[in-house]
């Protein structure tokens, strides 16, 4: 028999069960798991002991179970908005991100390298991702409808309605994340706190990267009661081995490398270890001995006669450690130097540490700068859109420091509380700036702009009209400015890729399939099951074109959304060819078994065809068997 498609997410529970069984199959009992066997194979054992230690809050078992429900929506395609639809590598997507993230698990699982967000901070205006546990998509079409709540500290369920909100989507994102991937959280001190409760819990603490100062109001805030906060959150996780790029020198870092030589300008770093870790019996492997000679001024790692020898001593006299290995040491001897301390009257050993064009430093934990205010990015969006069309949007100098730390050519970068598009615009400026080619996926809620606001008078109807405006806008001037760069270069330089500027727009919508109806029927009531019986004949609904069946087959089936399509003949058939021909798609009618062969014969893995497309029972039988024996799967929506 053939498998069909049954217009459902990826099977979040179900593929987390198969998981432990593969491993501890001796944990399941009948297909369920037993949890006290799991946790006694792991050398945990169930005690009476409740005090433990954990994070609970109302509806936080609801909101994972919301988050590992399966969802029956699909994602639009919609050229007639997008920019360069058919060769971009970029996604903007409108809908609530929950329901999109769980679309995106199979497409997308483990993808991703960098995660940006700077979802709504917890004020207590109106709350537009209050979810419906019971009917997610239902609650984000009264979403869009302008239907919010607000969510006052008198309510009883400040925090609470903010972590519901929360947890299932980082959840959700998790999954998304390379294994050397990280998330970027912006956040003020409201929920600074519990974010950082649930940070641990999701990604676990051990992940836990820096919860960074970001200066974004040297005045302060004047409405404060009692200190003027000048700064925000933003808080790095990583979702395993996450190695940064680090920054460029930053320019109030410029002024320590006051000393240089024939290699050029450099600063002094001692070599020997500070801090914690720095004993001798942390690293005994850093522990060796130095040789100086004061009248040749040579460093060397082997004794002669008139060396005088430097050991890594700690303040109190103990035996400390180096920071490099032996060698390190012997291959970056170049790089090392001999100052005698004039507060101890003896030889230490550092490095020199040179300003190279071009050096990646460590970013500090405190991020200052006129460039990081909030100022700046109220000022790049109302140069590109005009006047308060957008409230408080991040800067993209922000952004794109975060991006230079953690990511590199070809790279996903994910947005699914996209705002302003921020993120987008920051992405496509540092590909022209370096010649990259990051990509990036936003998401965005289709929130209605208010008639008073002055984005509704500026012709924005909602949040995802500004976002997809401003990317336009930005795209085109970053080209433009690539181009003319790229015009005026240097003898021997290389001229840069051009950006792409372009974005596939889609829109979150109910399946193009058709779900059965399983509300009971009253006894007796044939009529009402003959009308279904009969209204899934064809399974598919006549409202929607091929192109929307294409994308939804695409998505359930784990391939990206920006997968080449190319249409082929196959007998007179329109047939969609995927991802260099691995996946075929059919969706007209009368297909016989002759069609089938001309499709086998192209060699794809798998062949996807509507169930109204088979001629007759016949053709459905020749099909599986000839497929079968050719090792390439065949499914029916």
């Amino acid at each position: 028999m053939t498998e069909q498609l049954d217009g459902l997410s990826m099977d979040l529970e179900g593929a987390n069960k198969e998981k432990l069984q593969s491993v501890f199959p001796e944990c399941f009992t009948e297909g369920r798991l037993d949890i006290d066997k799991l946790l006694s194979l792991c050398g945990e054992y169930i005690t009476d002991d409740y005090e433990k230690y954990e994070f609970k809050w109302k509806g936080k078992s609801d909101c994972l179970r919301l988050a590992q429900r399966r969802s029956t929506a699909t994602l639009r395609p919609c050229p007639s908005e997008s920019v360069a639809f058919d060769t971009t590598q970029n996604l903007y997507i409108e809908g609530d991100n929950l329901e999109v993230l769980k679309l995106l698990q199979k497409s997308y699982f483990r993808k991703v390298k960098m995660i940006y967000i700077d979802p709504p901070y917890n004020t207590g205006n109106d709350f537009v991702y209050a979810d419906d546990f019971k009917d997610p998509l239902a609650r984000y079409k009264e979403v869009t409808q302008q239907t919010t709540k607000s969510n006052p500290e008198t309510m009883g369920r400040y925090h609470t309605n903010w972590l519901n909100m929360m947890y299932p989507r980082l959840r959700l994102a998790a999954n998304l994340l390379r294994d050397d991937g990280v998330i970027f959280i912006s956040i003020d001190e409201h929920e600074e706190h519990n974010l950082r409760k649930i940070c641990d819990e999701v990604f676990g603490e051990e992940h836990f990267i820096a919860s960074v100062a970001i200066v974004n109001n040297l005045k302060g805030r004047s409405d404060d009661k009692y200190i003027a906060t000048a700064h925000e959150w933003l808080l790095i996780y990583q979702n395993g081995s996450f190695d940064t790029y680090g920054v460029a020198v930053p320019e109030e870092y410029v002024e320590e490398y006051k000393l240089s030589d024939e290699n050029g300008k450099y600063r002094l770093q001692g070599l020997r270890k500070r801090g914690s870790g720095a004993k001798r019996e942390d690293r005994p492997n850093m522990f060796y001995p130095f040789y100086y000679n004061p009248q040749t001024n040579l460093l060397s790692l082997e004794k002669t006669d008139d060396t005088v020898e430097i050991l890594p001593k700690l303040s109190d006299g103990t035996d400390g450690r180096w920071r490099w290995g032996k060698e390190t040491a012997i291959q970056r001897l170049n790089e090392l130097t001999v100052e005698l301390v004039s507060g101890r009257n003896e030889y230490d050993v550092f490095q020199k540490d040179y300003l190279f064009n071009g050096k990646r430093v460590k970013p500090k934990s405190v991020w200052l700068g006129s460039k990081f205010a909030a100022e700046a990015g109220t000022l790049q969006t109302k140069t590109l859109l005009g006047k308060g069309v957008f409230d408080t949007p991040k800067s993209i100098d922000l952004i794109q420091y975060c991006l230079e730390q953690a990511t590199c050519d070809k790279d996903i970068i994910l947005d699914f509380f996209s705002g302003s598009a921020t993120t987008a615009h920051a992405v496509m400026q540092l590909n022209a700036e370096d010649g990259g080619n990051r990509r990036f996926i936003c998401v965005q809620l289709p929130e209605v702009c208010d008639e008073k606001s002055e984005a509704f008078k500026a012709g924005y109807k909602n949040i995802c009209e500004i976002g997809k405006e401003r990317i336009r806008r930005a795209g085109s001037k970053i080209l433009e400015e690539a181009k003319q760069k790229n015009s005026q270069l240097k003898l021997g330089e290389e001229p840069k890729p051009l950006p792409d500027i372009g974005f596939r727009v889609f829109k979150l919508d109910s399946s193009n399939l058709k779900i059965w109806d399983d509300t009971p029927i009253e006894d007796g009531d044939v009529a009402t099951l003959f009308d279904r019986i009969d209204g899934h004949i064809d399974g598919l609904k006549p409202d929607r074109s091929d192109e929307d069946l294409i994308y939804e087959i695409l998505l359930k089936m784990g391939y990206p959304l920006t997968a080449d399509l190319a249409a082929v003949d196959v007998g007179g058939l329109n047939v969609y060819k995927m991802a260099g021909g691995e996946m075929l798609i059919c969706l007209q009618a009368g297909v016989t078994a002759d069609h089938i062969e001309q499709m086998a014969a192209l060699s794809p893995k798998k062949i996807v065809l509507a169930g109204r497309s088979l001629a007759d029972s016949s053709a459905k039988a020749n099909a599986f068997y000839l497929l079968e024996n050719r090792g390439i799967e065949l499914k029916t929506i």
